[in-house]
Order: C-alpha cells, then sequence, then structure tokens
C-alpha cells in the first residue's frame, strides 16, 4: 500500500510510505484493543458490586417446614437494591424445587448446574450476560443448597449497561484523544527527520552540481553517510573509467593526426609534382605509383587506429562467445599465405587440429583474429629477407605448456629484437631502429591491448637463443579456464 502516487520513483518518499502506512494501519487496531480494554476495565468495579450484592442476596434465604426454601428481604437490605439514575437493578429468588420466591418472575434462568460440578463450584458466584425487557443487563447467580432439597435455589441480580457503558467511553477517550493530538505530531516528526536523513544526499548533489565540466576527481566518501559511501565509490569508480577512457580517445586522436599526417602530406606532394608543366609520362607514372602507395599506407594507418581503438575502449567484452584458437589460428595463418609468397617467406603451422574441447576459450573472434593478424604481419616484415637466407615464419598452438592453459607462438628467424627494447616495442608507434621495415608501430600495442583483454598474457623472447640472427618468439599465454 502506497500513501502517495508518484510517477517518478522517490527514496524519500518509498521510507516515508514504509515508516507512516504501518502507523496509520495500526492505529485502528489501536483503537479495537482500546475499546476492549476498556470494556474489561469498565466492568471490574460493577462486576463486583454485583457479586458482592448476590451474595448479600443468598443470606436471606431461610429453610421453612418441609425444607422448603422462604426468602425475607428487610428493608434496610432493599436498599442495596436501589436503582440510580443511569441504570435499573433487578434481583430474582427460585427455590429449591424452581418455585418463585421474590423478585422479578421474567428475568432469564441462567443454565441448570451440571451434576458433575462440585459443591465448591455451586458455591461460587458467577457472571454473564443477558437481555431483560429489551435492554442488554449484566448478571451475576449464585445456587445455594438447601439440606434434604433435590435441587439448591437460585438468587441472581441483574444491572443494566448503561454505566458501563458510560465509564468505557470514558476511558476511550482519556487514552484516544491525546493519541489524535499525537499521531499528527508523530506524523510531522518522522517527515523532519526524514528531511534532515537525506540532507546529506542534497549537500552530495549540490556538490556534483557544482563541478566543472573537465572535473573528473574522485568524491570525498568520508563525507557522506556509511550507508551512502558504496554508491560514491562506484561513482568514483565510474569516473577513473571515464577519465580514462577520455585519455583513451584524446591519445587515439592525437595519434591517428600524426600517422596521417605523413601519408597525406605526400599524396598532396605527388598530386602537385603530377600537375606541374611540362612533366613527362614517366614522371607521371611514378607520381601515381607514389601516391598509390601513399594510399595503402595511410589506409593501413587508419585500420590499425581503428583496431587499437577498439582494443583499448573494450567494447567488446560483452560480445565473447565460445572460440577454437586452433580454428582461428589456421584461418588467419592461410589469409597470410598470399602475402608470405610475395615475399617469398616459408610460412607455416605447428598445432593441433580444430574441434578439441581444450582449445575453446571464451573471447571476441574478431579481435582474436585481427591479435594473429597482427603478430603474424609483424613476424612477416622482420623474417630474414630473400637472398640472405630462407625467411621462415613459424604459427605454433601448444596445448598444457609449462603452467597449463594454452600458448600461441609466432617465431621468426630475422634479427630479433635486442632485450632493452623488448618492453618498449608494445608501446605505440615505437619502431626499432635500422631495420628499413616500412610500418606504422600499432600491431604489437594492439596484440597486448586484445590480450589482456582476453586475460592472457604476452611476451617475447629470442626464438633461437645463441644463434645469428636469433630471431624472435612472442608468446601469447591463455590460462586454463577456472
Amino acid at each position: 500500500m502506497k500513501l502517495f502516487q508518484r510517477n517518478q520513483r522517490s527514496l524519500f518518499g518509498e521510507i516515508l510510505d514504509w515508516m507512516l502506512t504501518p502507523l496509520l494501519l495500526l492505529w485502528p487496531v489501536s483503537l479495537a484493543l482500546t475499546w476492549l480494554v476498556a470494556q474489561n476495565l469498565a466492568n471490574k468495579p460493577f462486576d463486583r458490586a454485583l457479586v458482592y450484592n448476590v451474595q448479600a442476596l443468598a443470606q436471606f434465604i431461610q429453610v421453612g417446614p418441609r425444607q422448603r426454601a422462604r426468602f425475607s428481604l428487610p428493608q434496610p437490605a432493599s436498599e442495596l437494591l436501589r436503582a440510580d439514575d443511569s441504570d435499573n437493578v433487578y434481583y430474582q429468588v427460585l427455590g429449591a424445587h424452581g418455585e418463585f420466591l421474590a423478585g422479578e418472575r421474567e428475568l432469564p434462568a441462567p443454565p441448570a448446574p451440571s451434576p458433575t460440578e462440585d459443591d465448591a463450584a455451586l458455591d461460587e458466584p458467577h457472571l454473564r450476560d443477558a437481555e431483560f425487557r429489551g435492554l442488554p443487563v449484566r448478571v451475576a447467580y449464585l445456587w445455594v443448597h438447601i439440606a434434604g432439597a433435590p435441587q439448591p435455589a437460585l438468587v441472581q441480580v441483574a444491572e443494566t449497561r448503561e454505566k458501563r457503558s458510560v465509564l468505557a467511553t470514558e476511558i476511550i477517550k482519556g487514552v484516544m484523544l491525546p493519541q489524535f493530538a499525537i499521531l499528527p505530531l508523530a506524523v510531522l516528526l518522522v517527515w523532519l527527520a526524514l528531511v534532515r536523513g537525506i540532507r546529506p544526499l542534497s549537500e552530495l548533489e549540490s556538490r556534483i552540481r557544482a563541478r566543472r565540466p573537465d572535473d573528473l576527481s574522485p568524491l570525498d566518501d568520508h563525507a557522506v553517510p556509511q550507508e551512502v559511501a558504496p554508491l560514491v565509490g562506484s561513482v568514483n569508480d565510474l569516473l577513473t573509467r571515464l577519465k580514462d577512457s577520455i585519455a583513451t580517445q584524446k591519445r587515439f586522436l592525437a595519434d591517428a593526426a600524426h600517422q596521417l599526417k605523413t601519408p597525406l602530406a605526400g599524396l598532396r606532394m605527388q598530386a602537385e609534382l603530377a600537375q606541374r608543366e611540362g612533366a613527362s609520362e614517366d614522371e607521371l607514372k611514378q607520381s601515381l605509383q607514389q601516391i598509390g602507395h601513399a594510399s595503402v599506407r595511410a589506409t593501413h594507418t587508419v585500420n590499425q587506429l581503428l583496431a587499437l581503438a577498439r582494443a583499448e575502449g573494450g567494447s567488446a567484452a560483452a560480445a565473447h562467445e565460445p572460440c577454437d584458437l586452433a580454428q582461428l589460428t589456421i584461418e588467419a595463418v592461410r589469409e597470410a599465405v598470399p602475402a608470405a609468397l610475395e615475399r617469398g617467406t616459408d610460412l607455416g603451422y605447428e598445432g593441433p587440429e580444430p574441434g578439441a574441447p581444450h582449445l575453446v576459450r571464451l573471447g571476441n573472434p574478431l579481435l582474436l583474429k585481427e591479435m594473429l593478424r597482427n603478430l603474424i604481419e609483424n613476424a612477416l616484415h622482420y623474417a630474414r629477407t630473400p637472398g640472405t637466407g630462407a625467411a621462415v615464419v613459424t604459427v605454433r598452438l601448444r596445448a598444457n605448456p609449462p603452467g597449463g592453459g594454452l600458448a600461441l607462438e609466432v617465431e621468426d628467424n630475422g634479427p630479433g629484437v635486442p632485450p632493452a627494447e623488448r618492453e618498449l616495442v608494445f608501446q605505440p608507434f615505437y619502431r626499432a631502429l635500422g631495420t628499413n621495415v616500412d610500418g606504422t608501430g600499432l600491431g604489437l600495442p594492439i596484440v597486448r591491448e586484445i590480450a589482456e583483454q582476453h586475460g592472457a598474457s604476452v611476451s617475447l623472447t629470442d626464438a633461437h637463443p645463441g644463434q645469428q640472427p636469433p630471431g624472435a618468439r612472442f608468446v601469447v599465454r591463455f590460462m586454463a579456464p577456472a
């Protein structure tokens, strides 16, 4: 039950509902209980008076000839039954044979005593509710033993209930009238307590609204109540991730501008050379070739930047699905075969066939294939060039390597990477000097970013330690499923 219906959910309103609704629902219950208690309290003094009267009347029953009961009420004793302005008092005395002795003949008789009742129980006065002459009455009755008589005599005293109702009403008024004043005061105090209780939320809202748009510093979680601290911690975590995302976007824009500036400048220069007067046909062809080369480089750079942005953004985390690493590796190797043939490089795959359950990992197949593609392309660039020996690139998938899990290896027989530069090659746009390899410097950073997105690690070692050239071996290690 909600006291206040709202279009938008309100924390203040819900707390107020949950506090006031039980209070207002229990109030009628309190009224009913108070009425019952008041009735019981109002009955007690008048019941005691009735019991006293019936016991007093029983003293005037005497035993006459032939064991017959007689009842004689003196004038002073009749004053006990004098009616007041509010209620009427009636009495009845019946003999041991049921004969009427005195009082009101029409007064309803109580249930006959049970034969199993003992004498002690019969000697005790009893109380009951009845109706006499169309009015509710309270009746006290007592069974009086007559020596030698087959049944006891009966004495009853009845009283109308007007004084009882008046007394009960006065008790209820005395109890409930203050509640009518206390209830609105309690509602007001609850309201004020809630306003004061949620004031820290309003202050937190004011602090957030007062912030500058570029202020992504964490909120102070010590200035809020303990119950709100987890919410502030979640907001701080969101601000941290938002800050990192904005930094990634800024870095991406700066990197894109830097990397695209060179090929675009080359395109412009070659276009201007082609448009100069007196240019021969061979010069035009050469300019067009340079323009084509620059456009290919620009396209490759844009693709690499987009792949890096996807990997750093982590947008594919929610699209993970079971991936067969053997199947993805074989597909990536097949796609790289034309480039390997063009370079005269021996490209091969060593590993298990697809389909085994232990080769399946949760991941994004597009990003994993992009990672493989960059590793193979990097190996093809740096493998030994034709004329100085056979260029060999081997892609290997090993199950249950040392440490368990899966290990994806791509190695070549090129010059390798000095130990001092092995961490630098994973930084964006870093390229080893003296290699004369045309590239963007983004392939290996993409590899590391995608690997981390899938809970894997990337390491770089010599493919052939102690030999010249030592070659390079990149190892992507996937942990065993938990």
